[in-house]
């Protein structure tokens, strides 16, 4: 089968209302290759306004979620008021997350699952970090956090897996694309074996880390590499280049 390109933007902790008018004016005029899924996540207080401002084809994404509907959680944010202003998707499981707010794999495959339950469809993050990748621990770290993701999952349908290796975000530094097809493939065969095979042929597998104009194409050659979750660069003009790697093929 034919999996769908995807390609999402996470600003992170950036932008004003000003610069991202100016960065949605630009999506908007953009010719945007058609054929790619387009998803861009503001901060949560300009999540609507993106959400209003931006042609139709692209979704609008939050940067996370809590595990509950409502309550006593100051500062959370529920997939169901996401979903209420019109959200389409959710990033959980972001290295930056686990790292900088100490969040553990039980508690995104929760969030993951609470999320999916809300009608929300996720891309859920796994990755390792460089002293891990050279202990030769890649697929350990990524199978754990795949494990405790798959263990609340019971409909793949909405899920899209980020492979982000730590090592890569932010620094400049790229896994070759052979490095990133060689943890894809492994990403697809764990699914195959823990899953099923329908579920790892049909799901889709996106790369981040430090995924720029210059390099996304080449890196969109590879066979399971089907997309990109990009950080800085989706801030930027190039950002209409990364959508349209696959085109380049």
């Amino acid at each position: 089968m034919t999996r769908k390109f995807i390609v999402g933007g996470n600003f992170k902790l950036n932008g004003s209302q000003s610069s991202l008018k100016t960065l949605v004016e630009g999506l908007n005029q953009g010719d945007l290759d058609s054929n790619v899924e387009i998803v861009v996540s503001p901060p949560f207080v300009y999540l609507d306004q993106v959400r209003k401002a931006v042609r139709k084809d692209v979704a609008v994404a939050g940067q996370n979620c809590y595990t509950k509907s409502s309550g006593a959680y100051t500062g959370e944010v529920a997939a169901e008021m996401l979903k209420d202003i019109g959200i389409e998707w959710v990033i959980l499981g972001h290295s930056e997350r686990r790292e900088i707010f100490k969040e553990t794999d039980e508690e995104i495959g929760l969030k993951v699952a609470h999320a999916l339950k809300a009608g929300l469809k996720v891309m859920a993050c796994v990755g390792e970090k460089l002293e891990e990748r050279e202990a030769d621990k890649t697929t350990d770290v990524v199978f754990r956090q795949l494990a405790a993701i798959a263990k609340h999952v019971s409909d793949w349908t909405n899920v899209v897996v980020a492979y982000e290796p730590v090592w890569a975000i932010g620094t400049g530094k790229v896994a070759t694309p052979d490095q990133a097809q060689e943890v894809h493939k492994a990403i697809r065969g764990w699914l195959k074996e823990k899953v099923s095979a329908e579920v790892a042929e049909a799901t889709r597998i996106m790369y981040g880390g430090s995924v720029n104009g210059g390099n996304a194409a080449t890196l969109a050659r590879e066979e399971d590499v089907d997309g990109f979750l990009v950080g800085g660069a989706s801030l930027k003009p190039e950002f209409v280049t990364i959508c349209n790697a696959k085109a380049k093929m």
